[in-house]
């Protein structure tokens, strides 16, 4: 009773409802660490924790809950066994795990929750948290830090933007013909060992996949470069099929190292103004590194290896991981060989947290330095510039954590007016700006969709069971359209030997994602993205795909008869573009001008022509236009001001007061409308943007 004395006092009604919460906290790091304090000690009932990472020292300057003897340790394991002492009361449940893992994670596991926060330090993991929450249509809190500035948002499904809404940054990729042939930074050598090298030899290989980092879209200057990117693929491919062999080590040494490098030398035109690259030779370092050289400096991450210690590391780490690929590809087969052996090929990929693969990247990368005359670089520089990681501020991460807190009470009451999108900054006058929610954007191609969701028999259904019996039958498609999983497309007109397929044939395992796009020409409807489920028991009698129930029939008790669909799933229609060549229509009526624009009052519109025309009062759907009535929409500091839209309104009607307009009767909405005097006309006239 003491320890809530406080909270109670401070929350008032608030306190309650937090102690019945039951919240998911997504990462265990920097923010994670501070947020769990925040919500443990704010009181909140049950809260479950998951990360997959690991304890590195590094960690320990500013994720505060972990110690030096919790290295290699678990960090959710760690910090629910830390956090749990701060306040008994608090229920905490840590998932050692992948929170991509939708066997693990499902849609139902992400509806159980009240709320989510996201402190994760990745742009796909929190691109997947973000649809899942929508789809479960359930609050989330997302948050992240950059060296001093930081930045929280609220997102919930139908009310505010999601994390998609706004386009994000686009990793930077690197031509091709440097990173293969001219490097002269270490982050070209690096994304060379990462993006080519590693997946080559034990992951997806550039004949099968592009790297996000290579850049290879062929052009006239790098075709030539891209045509032998593809064959020393194909021979690397081969030495790869050595791979366990007391020779593989130096196969791949002297492919990358040396051949490579002595077709280069042989280009005397790429070598007038750089320097020529020197080849390395396998059985002179070997005969320098036997008796001088031990792999064990690898843990010396803070130093710069040399030429011989790089080799050694080199070897030892090219070792460890084709052990480790056979161990998984022995495993992968004894799992699904029977059922489908295309599907085994077990892949290692570069992780920033994994030893092994960062030892690789950091000894190829500084072996190729040396050979380009380029300076080498620790291991933990290889680690922050391949990892992309920004040095964390430990007291950002708790000011951001905070905050993320005060947005939840908000989010608890359902006030999501006032849970603005808030900015910590290190420039201009304030720490701490702030700018209101902004509204789902319609074109977003993860929150402007519908979502639903159907059960399955998947050993009965098949994908026309869903095409005729759910698509066409429920929901009313056309012909046109097509159905993708997160692979590509598996239906569309043309596809109709897939439509016999049973869901397991698919491969449409439970908690699998759809999107059907509709191609109708005239009025398409918006994409509609469809959770498959086989966990709900279906009625006797019933078809084997079944659109389930949505969340407002679900939560009105009723019970569901055999084979009957409860709750209605509405698919908006796609909005129609303005096709007129007329950015300005003048309607008269009533003695009121109203000149609608396809454009900005301040000129910054899209329409394409320059014109006005006139049509009726009536024609245009303005009856009572001489009852309207002008109220100005002032901005946050209360001028008044505020930026043109999409759409813009001109009355002009020298027998009205300037004062005489109403946004509602024209079809605007009140809270978004902004009304500016249109000084230049000097006749008294208002523009109203809908922006």
């Amino acid at each position: 009773m003491g320890r809530d004395k406080y909270p109670r006092q401070s929350l008032g009604a608030l306190h309650s409802q937090i102690k019945q919460a039951r919240v998911l906290l997504i990462g265990a790091g920097g923010i994670g660490c501070e947020l769990l304090k925040n919500l443990v000690l704010t009181g909140f009932g049950e809260i479950h924790i998951i990360d997959l990472d690991t304890i590195d020292l590094s960690n320990l300057n500013r994720q505060f809950l972990f110690r030096q003897e919790h290295i290699k340790k678990p960090k959710a394991l760690v910090a629910k066994e830390v956090a749990s002492k701060f306040n008994p009361s608090c229920t905490l449940t840590a998932h050692h795990a992948n929170i991509k893992d939708t066997q693990l994670f499902p849609l139902s596991f992400f509806r159980s929750f009240t709320l989510v926060f996201n402190a994760l330090d990745n742009l796909d993991a929190r691109r997947h948290v973000n649809k899942m929450c929508l789809a479960a249509d359930v609050p989330l809190i997302e948050s992240g830090t950059t060296g001093f500035n930081g930045q929280v948002q609220v997102i919930k499904k139908g009310k505010t933007a999601c994390y998609d809404c706004t386009e994000k940054e686009v990793p930077k990729t690197y031509p091709v013909c440097t990173i293969r042939s001219t490097p002269s930074q270490p982050i070209h050598c690096i994304v060379w060992a990462k993006s080519y090298l590693l997946p080559e030899l034990f992951g997806v290989g550039e004949d099968e996949e592009t790297s996000d980092q290579l850049d290879t879209s062929e052009d006239a200057d790098n075709a030539e470069e891209i045509r032998n990117l593809k064959a020393e693929a194909q021979a690397l491919k081969k030495i790869r099929e050595s791979m366990g062999n007391d020779d593989f080590a130096k196969q791949v040494f002297n492919k990358v190292f040396r051949d490579d490098i002595d077709r280069l030398r042989g280009m005397e035109d790429m070598w007038k103004s750089r320097t020529r690259p020197t080849s390395l030779n396998y059985e002179a370092l070997q005969s320098e590194a036997s008796s001088s050289t031990d792999a064990t400096i690898s843990p010396s991450d803070q130093n710069t290896w040399t030429l011989l210690e790089n080799f050694a590391i080199f070897k030892s780490s090219l070792h460890a991981l084709s052990m480790r690929l056979k161990q998984n590809a022995g495993i992968a087969i004894a799992a699904t060989e029977a059922t489908n052996p295309a599907a085994v090929r077990p892949v290692i990929t570069f992780d920033k947290d994994d030893p092994d693969t960062l030892d690789f990247v950091t000894s190829a990368s500084n072996l190729r330095s040396h050979i380009f005359s380029i300076p080498l670089q620790s291991k933990f520089t290889v680690k922050q510039m391949a990892g992309n990681i920004i040095p964390a501020i430990a007291t950002t991460n708790a000011m951001t954590a905070g905050l993320c807190v005060m947005q939840a009470f908000k989010v608890l009451r359902g006030d999501y007016f006032r849970a603005k999108m808030l900015f910590l900054e290190n420039s201009g006058a304030r720490a701490l700006n702030s700018e209101p929610p902004r509204p789902p954007n319609p074109e977003c191609a993860v929150c402007g969709i519908a979502t639903g969701q159907v059960d399955v028999d998947p050993e009965r259904a098949t994908l026309n069971d869903l095409v005729d019996g759910v698509l066409k039958s429920e929901l009313g498609y056309g012909e046109e359209m097509t159905i993708m999983n997160e692979v590509g497309p598996i239906y569309d007109p043309d596809m109709e030997d897939m439509l016999p397929k049973t869901f397991r044939e698919l491969g449409l395992r439970d908690e699998t994602f759809l999107t059907v796009i509709d191609d109708d020409e005239e009025n398409p409807r918006v994409n509609l993205q469809l959770a498959v489920s086989s966990k709900r028991k279906l009625p006797a009698g019933s078809r084997p795909v079944v659109l389930a129930p949505t969340t407002a029939a679900m939560e009105d008790g009723r019970p569901e008869e055999a084979g009957q669909q409860r709750g209605t799933l509405e698919i908006a229609r796609k909005p129609k573009k303005a096709t007129s060549d007329r950015p300005e229509e003048m309607v008269e009526g009533n003695g009121v001008t109203v000149v609608i624009a396809n454009g900005a009052a301040n000129g910054t519109g899209t329409g394409k022509g320059k014109g006005k025309v006139k049509r009726s009062a009536d024609e245009a759907g303005l009856d009572g236009a001489d009852t309207l009535k002008r109220k100005l929409a002032a901005d946050d500091d209360g001028t008044g001001s505020g930026a043109a839209g999409d759409a813009s309104v001109v009355t002009n009607d020298s027998t009205k007061s300037n004062g005489d307009v109403d946004g509602d009767a024209l079809g605007f909405d009140r809270a978004q409308a902004i009304m500016l005097d249109d000084a230049a006309a000097g006749d008294g006239s208002i523009v109203i943007d809908d922006d």
